[in-house]
């Protein structure tokens, strides 16, 4: 047992290097993974996960924004880092300190770029339905004459899927609407002698549902991690991953409650009998959503625990009635694994009526990141 202090993210590598290995055997051989390392890495610490698939030969990464770049940098990441998100012109300097690979959002920010006066690296950005980020797809003169800026040298050309994670006719027929309309794009550049540049469209979803796609880079996000948005969500692919991530915190004490007396901020939860409750040192300044007030669950010493009462900034209270042996300072999971119980975090997302990326990349920072082996 880790003598860990309050709360704390438990790390599995091999989960992760096993996710790696099951994806490279899914994608085509001339396509490499480009992993998401954004949002500290879906909160499972961008330092330490960026390190490790930098020992297992992982050359390129992605991230939202320059100070995550930065971040990487500083923790000795050497390959290929683009930048998906908006760069502002004051901090272009650091796109050439930093050898950043820079997104360009459209053609006006594209001449931004070029102005600055100093070489920078760039991927043009596509929009083929998305409508956020991205040049037009049909804004086939911009996007040729982004190529005539001398001081930018365009490496790389991609879009973004908006529903390759849903399953309806419908949905598919958006999906390849897009990847068509990326081809489209590419192969004009191509009739225009404009190549020898890398191409990617696919992020999780985009691997898992299309993974005959044959570009260069897939952007692989949430799945990595061995997770699924949803607990609902279906794939094409029967690719099977394991979650890299468990979220785990401390009984602080253990206490009485009598029938008629209510607990926690607002008394929102009443005993209608005598029971036992536990205090845990995890709360929503560490990712534990508010959502969660009187519906959540977690797991002690092999049960499932419902949670009671308002969740906290610092800690909540779960109901261990049902529990014979429980007492301070034993182990509390709120995702991952207690004897034969276990809960994903799709399923702890879905309770709180959210997805498992937005659970997992608000997990603060304040809970210690530890790498453990099985």
């Amino acid at each position: 047992m880790y003598q860990k202090g309050r709360a704390w993210i438990e790390l599995n590598m091999d989960n992760l290097a096993y996710n790696v290995e099951q994806f490279q055997q899914l994608l085509s051989p001339n396509c490499e993974i480009m992993p998401a390392i954004k949002a500290n890495a879906y909160g499972h610490g961008a330092k330490l996960i960026g390190k490790a698939l930098q020992d297992m030969g992982i050359q390129d990464f992605c991230v939202a924004s320059i100070d995550e770049g930065i971040e990487l940098r500083k923790t000795g990441i050497t390959g290929q880092i683009l930048i998906l998100g908006y760069t502002s012109p004051y901090r272009f300097p650091d796109l050439s300190r930093y050898h950043f690979t820079q997104t360009i959002v459209d053609y006006a920010y594209a001449k931004e770029l070029n102005d600055y006066g100093q070489p920078i690296y760039a991927h043009i950005g596509i929009d083929t339905g998305m409508h956020r980020l991205g040049e037009r797809s049909d804004s086939l003169e911009n996007i040729r004459e982004i190529w005539k800026l001398s001081n930018l040298n365009i490496t790389g050309v991609y879009s973004h899927l908006c529903v390759s994670d849903g399953t309806s006719d419908a949905d598919r027929q958006f999906t390849l609407n897009q990847i068509a309309e990326f081809r489209s794009v590419i192969d004009a550049l191509h009739k225009q002698g404009i190549d020898g540049f890398k191409t990617h469209i696919q992020g999780s979803y985009g691997v898992l549902n299309y993974p005959y796609l044959n570009f260069d880079y897939a952007r692989l996000g949430i799945a990595l991690y061995g997770v699924l948005s949803s607990p609902y969500d279906k794939t094409v692919s029967d690719i099977k991953l394991k979650p890299v991530l468990s979220l785990k915190a401390r009984v602080q004490c253990v206490k009485p409650l009598h029938s008629g007396e209510s607990i926690g901020y607002g008394l929102t939860y009443t005993a209608a009998k005598e029971m036992k409750i536990a205090a845990v040192s995890i709360g929503y300044a560490d990712g534990i959503p508010r959502e969660l007030s009187n519906k959540g669950h977690a797991l002690i010493n092999g049960h499932k625990v419902p949670i009671i009462g308002r969740v906290c900034m610092d800690q909540l209270l779960v109901d261990v009635s049902d529990l014979s042996e429980v007492s301070a300072g034993d182990e509390v999971v709120f995702i991952g694994q207690s004897g034969e119980e276990k809960i994903l975090a799709s399923e702890f997302a879905n309770n709180a009526n959210t997805i498992s990326n937005e659970i997992l990349s608000r997990l603060g920072n304040r809970l210690e990141r530890i790498i453990v082996k099985e």
